[in-house]
């Protein structure tokens, strides 16, 4: 695979800025209404599609309307609404145990604190992060998914495989300002051009820059 190389701060600066030119518009891709659904729908993302969620939810939100509910809820009727997404039935626990938290520790209401999402179940960094962002608008980090793991090594952002680590990071060179939709920039470059398995390389607006790191040099 080659010798893994950083792009340098002139390069990472062109990268960034063509990456927000060429997708302007990118929003986060799970639909919600609200900080507990969004909980809910990024707990059941893990590993699992967006648009299997997107089509899971409408349901599910129609029997289950707060947190009570949540808590609530028989397990074996949650998961006849979740099945069709992977691991449903840890996931199942996860909302039934997350939601029982946020019911009798904070009166029904998600936390907006990264440390008390930390401790829900089935919440780490990536799922805390997007709802700081998207449901409370408090950019604290940079969510990190597939995609984003794989493209920040690939264009040279960072040679980590571990989260954490590829979220410092991508603070320590992505100007704060873009924190909020950088991730989601990224995954939108990866569905349209650099593909998980066969890059589109012959085709990036960021070919000359880009190290390629972990392609095979083919296009």
């Amino acid at each position: 695979m080659g010798v893994f190389r950083y792009i340098s701060n002139d390069e990472k600066d062109k990268v960034i800025n063509e990456l927000r030119k060429n997708y302007p518009n990118v929003s986060y891709y799970l639909n919600f209404n609200g900080p507990l659904q969004l909980l809910v729908a990024a707990i059941l993302s893990a590993q699992t599609r967006d648009t299997v969620v997107n089509n899971v939810t409408p349901e599910l939100f129609k029997a289950y309307k707060n947190a009570k509910d949540f808590a609530e809820a028989k397990k074996s009727e949650l998961l006849k609404l979740i099945s069709r997404v992977s691991f449903a039935d840890k996931k199942a626990d996860n909302i039934i145990s997350a939601c029982r938290i946020i019911e009798e520790e904070y009166g029904g209401k998600v936390p907006a604190n990264m440390d008390e999402l930390l401790k829900l179940p089935g919440v780490g960094r990536k799922t805390a992060n997007t709802i700081l962002i998207n449901a409370f608008g408090i950019v604290e980090g940079i969510p990190v998914d597939t995609w984003v793991l794989k493209l920040a090594y690939r264009i040279g952002f960072s040679k980590s495989t571990k989260p954490e680590e590829v979220e410092q990071d991508l603070m320590k060179q992505v100007p704060k300002q873009y924190w909020k939709d950088f991730s989601y920039v990224l995954k939108e470059h990866g569905h349209k051009i650099c593909k998980s398995q066969l890059p589109l390389c012959r085709e990036c607006f960021i070919k000359e820059i880009c190290p390629k790191n972990g392609v095979e040099k083919k296009g």
